[in-house]
């Protein structure tokens, strides 16, 4: 990893390399994501397996593409029992969590006569992408269906690539029986986004599509915006480590190496004001990295996204953090605590040496789908928000609207909206004409 003293030229430089990672960027992808999704559009299912026999090599038909609830108890039973416990105490953290995030509606009467208020309905149909084919993500099974049951959503849709014999990992489908979805396609791709944005005659579409995915699904995800929602246009993992010279520097290497080791394109970050620290973690990380299975990757990672930056002190540290607000934060300075209350973009917060990034990733019960590629300036984690949706209500009686409705009528003459003046006049036209001839 480079060790940068960080100065105006360093910081603009960090700043503009991480921006090279984000799925907006590629044009090329752009472009073949985009004609899957038209062909899908047109041509439905046929096009869904046809893609899906391209790119993920097996015979898929529409009495194939749907999981069996055999396949989900099946894949139940050959899930280590240990595993089956860990995945269901991980579940029940994550949905009491998420209840803490549900929202109720809300009414307000005036003396006047006048009701305002909200209502807050869930989504009717939500599909969650989970990867799956090369690597196995049981957690992101989870992380995506828990919200949406919490909301409650009435129909979860899950689609996750199946391997070249059809068959989707045991672990996915033990954790979506945990989580309670048994609507499962064995799609995957940029081709299942198309089929849960516009619908097959196998796949119904659906109102909202949420989950992580490689940069096609998230390109996917991003072009079919609009004609459905989505959570986020997920990039590369990150990790953001802000450390002084008290913190332990075989944790901070390991905390960095965990994100790294995703994808050539993870960004590993430590931010501290000791150079000799710095040093530490380097000297950890090349100690790591000759025993870790994943070598090519992280080394890879590390080499083109991976830096550790010197700054002069914690104000600096702070402030160079919340520039690139990245989507994990561990804070390991002597106060945790009082350094969080300065950061201000971040997605996920990890206090103190023990807090260590995975314990979100799987168990602890926030959400680990995160706003990736700085865009913790402006977007949240997933959660219950994601899945339900408020309407405005509006009551005024006779008298309230009376009392006020020559100031709306000049306000929309005001926008040369005369129509909008006249649905207010016509109300009280017969009472102004009696007032005039009176």
């Amino acid at each position: 990893m480079k060790i940068i003293h960080v100065n105006a030229k360093t910081r603009a430089e960090v700043l503009d390399c991480l921006q090279k990672r984000s799925p907006n960027h590629d044009e090329r992808t752009e472009q073949i994501v985009r004609e899957i999704l038209d062909t899908v559009k047109e041509k439905g299912d046929e096009a869904l397996f046809a893609c899906t026999k391209r790119f993920d090599g097996w015979d898929i038909t529409a009495e194939r593409c749907r999981v069996t609830q055999e396949e989900i108890d099946e894949a139940v039973q050959k899930t280590d029992p240990a595993f089956m416990r860990v995945l269901e105490k991980a579940c029940e953290n994550i949905t009491d969590y998420h209840e803490k995030q549900k929202r109720s509606g809300w009414f307000h009467t005036r003396p006047d006569g006048v009701l305002l208020g909200q209502r807050v309905t869930p989504l009717a149909s939500a599909g969650v992408y989970v990867p799956g084919g090369k690597a196995a993500y049981p957690s992101s099974t989870l992380m995506n269906v828990v919200p949406a049951k919490v909301a409650g959503v009435n129909r979860i849709v899950m689609v996750t690539p199946a391997g070249k014999d059809g068959r989707v990992n045991a672990g996915t489908l033990a954790a979506a029986k945990t989580a309670g979805v048994s609507e499962i396609y064995k799609v995957g791709g940029a081709q299942a986004v198309a089929a849960l944005a516009y619908g097959t005659h196998t796949i119904p579409k659906v109102d909202k599509i949420v989950g992580p995915g490689n940069i096609y699904v998230a390109t996917a995800k991003k072009l079919v915006f609009g004609q459905v929602a989505i959570d986020s246009i997920a990039g590369p993992s990150e990790i953001l480590i802000l450390a002084d010279e008290r913190a332990n520097p075989r944790y901070a290497a390991a905390d960095l190496l965990s994100q790294a080791e995703h994808d050539e394109r993870a960004s590993a970050i430590l931010i501290t004001t000791s150079e000799a620290f710095a040093r530490a973690v380097e000297r950890e990380i090349d100690g790591f990295l000759s025993v870790l299975p994943r070598k090519e990757i992280l080394e890879r990672s590390l080499e083109d996204y991976g830096f550790l930056l010197v700054v002069s002190d914690e104000e600096e540290a702070v402030s160079l953090a919340d520039d690139i607000a990245s989507e994990h934060v561990e804070i390991m300075t002597a106060n945790p605590m009082e350094t969080m209350a300065k950061l201000q973009n971040a997605g996920a917060i990890f206090l103190g040496d023990y807090s260590s990034e995975p314990l979100g990733d799987y168990f602890a019960g926030p959400n680990h789908v995160l706003p990736t590629n700085g865009t913790a300036r402006f977007f949240s984690p997933l959660s219950v928000d994601d899945f339900i949706k408020k309407s405005s209500v509006i009551f005024y009686g006779k008298e309230a609207l009376r009392a006020v409705h020559t100031g709306i009528e000049l306000f929309a003459e005001t926008e040369c909206l005369s129509a909008h003046a006249n649905s207010i006049r016509v109300r009280f036209e017969e009472e102004d004409r009696k007032g005039r001839e009176a």
